[in-house]
């Protein structure tokens, strides 16, 4: 009985298998097991957690279904034998494109961030606020360059009435409405454009994926499938990304590697200036920074930007001082405000606005060590006027000035700028490019500035330029 029982058993295992087989059942099927991807840096777990480990988000991991493929390939450490192999390419025999080559926007201050154009067959990924204008920015684009124009966030209707708005010539404009990925693609390899907007990267989605629009894997391979096609073909290619709260852009990390050049358009709340800034550019400066402003006929490129941040009152005031940075290639002149006043709590606040606050402790302890300036018990309020961040440490003089003319009540010398760095021992830091500095002041009608002493080494400008070694030794003059 058990003999025959074990036969029987195999008999029908063996039934059950042929059948499957004849009925066209496949004999291996791929394992759907759920993962977990993370929205802000794209990364894959197979557990939910509410952190994501790489990028500590939270709440930052939703569920995707993935599947397991087997491999098929020659199994075994090393073994490559079964793989063709590729051509390699000596960069001495390899022409350099010319960078005469780039294709003008028509917007001058757009074309000095990206470097003196849009270069053929690069990707670029602009990200902004809601309303801030990065439509109207492309189109205007656009209308100088001709291309096409594919938005999956208007209708063309809306597109149209923006362009009529904008004064603009419709017969320059081509524009399509389409979100699915295959058919943009198909579109833009028959009429081959030589400029391509795509308004927005997070609408679109891939027949290839089951997820939805804006997705990480969608967003990823979207992206990725518009750079080999950019690549392919020459097209300059303009990607608009979303941002979050933070202000920073929407999707994965790995989005901003795969792109040629990454700019934020960014605005100063009520402002009609908008500010377009490369954080990004292999074709060009990273950090250049472009300034338009915002009129009913669309936004117009501002020539002289230090006219624009700099106080239209005629008279010094008291916490004032004129400090001439420089944002990528471009010397620009800005206002820097203190104000020092007493204060009531045990912890006086230390409020820093569009500088670093850690850089701004550190100058109120070397104040108090080598310029025997006491400003412990006082609040302190740093803004540089324009909504400009500023990030070097050209800045340092500028503010301690500020500083010392709020603390005193003493306005500065009317026509008087100042920048250079101040370690911590007191001295005064010569920087990069003074002397296009001081050209930039010059030209802006500025007559002194108050310098390090390694920086007036060469100096043509036609300013009267003192230089010092010590910060003891500035404040002093001043």
């Amino acid at each position: 009985m058990w003999l025959r029982s074990v036969m029987l058993k195999r008999y029908f295992g063996i039934k059950a298998s042929l059948v499957k087989v004849e009925r066209g059942y496949p004999r291996t099927m791929a394992k759907q097991k759920p993962m977990y991807c993370c929205r802000e840096c794209g990364a894959s777990f197979p557990k939910w957690s509410g952190q994501c480990p790489d990028c500590s988000a939270w709440n930052s991991l939703e569920e995707s279904v993935a599947a397991t493929a087997r491999s098929s390939g020659p199994k075994g450490r090393g073994n490559w034998t079964g793989t063709a192999s590729a051509d390699v390419v000596n960069l001495a025999d390899v022409k350099a494109e010319d960078s005469g080559q780039r294709l003008g926007t028509g917007l001058s201050e757009l074309d000095r961030v990206l470097g003196g154009g849009l270069v053929p067959g690069s990707v670029v990924l602009l990200g902004g606020d809601p309303g801030i204008g990065k439509s109207t920015l492309l189109l205007q684009a656009q209308a100088g360059l001709g291309g096409l124009y594919v938005t999956g966030e208007e209708s063309a209707g809306q597109v149209a009435m923006r362009a009529r708005r904008l004064g603009l010539e419709p017969g320059r404009l081509d524009c399509l409405t389409e979100t699915s990925l295959e058919i943009i693609l198909a579109t833009a390899a028959q009429r081959r454009p030589a400029f391509m907007v795509v308004d927005s990267i997070q609408t679109l989605w891939t027949e290839s994926l089951q997820s939805a629009p804006g997705a990480v894997a969608q967003v990823r391979e979207c992206a990725a499938r518009l750079v080999q096609f950019a690549k392919q073909t020459g097209s300059a290619v303009v990607l608009v990304g979303h941002v979050t709260k933070e202000g920073a852009l929407a999707g994965p990390r790995v989005l901003e590697h795969m792109v040629d050049a990454v700019l934020y358009f960014q605005s100063d709340s009520g402002s009609r200036y908008r500010l377009i800034r490369a954080v990004k550019n292999r074709f060009g400066a990273a950090n250049e920074l472009g300034v338009f402003a915002m009129t009913d006929q669309g936004l117009k490129a501002v020539g002289n930007p230090s006219a624009i941040f700099l106080s239209g009152s005629g008279e010094p005031a008291a916490g004032s001082c004129v400090l001439v940075t420089r944002e990528g290639t471009r010397p620009l002149m800005v206002e820097v405000q203190a104000l020092v006043a007493p204060s009531t709590l045990a912890n006086p606040r230390r409020v820093a606005v569009g500088v670093d606050p850690n850089r701004l402790a550190l100058l109120l302890a070397v104040m108090n060590r080598h310029a025997g300036i006491q400003i412990g018990d006082q609040d302190v309020f740093i803004n540089v006027a324009g909504g400009i961040r500023i990030s070097e440490t050209a800045s340092d003089l500028a503010i301690v000035l500020a500083l010392k003319s709020s603390l005193r009540e003493q306005p500065l010398p009317k026509g008087l700028v100042a920048f250079g760095e101040i370690g911590l021992s007191g001295e005064l830091r010569p920087v990069y490019n003074g002397e296009e500095r001081l050209r930039e002041a010059a030209g802006q009608g500025f007559d002194q500035a108050l310098v390090p002493e390694g920086n007036l080494k060469g100096v043509k400008a036609r300013i009267t330029a003192r230089g010092y070694r010590t910060l003891s030794e500035a404040l002093a003059s001043v």
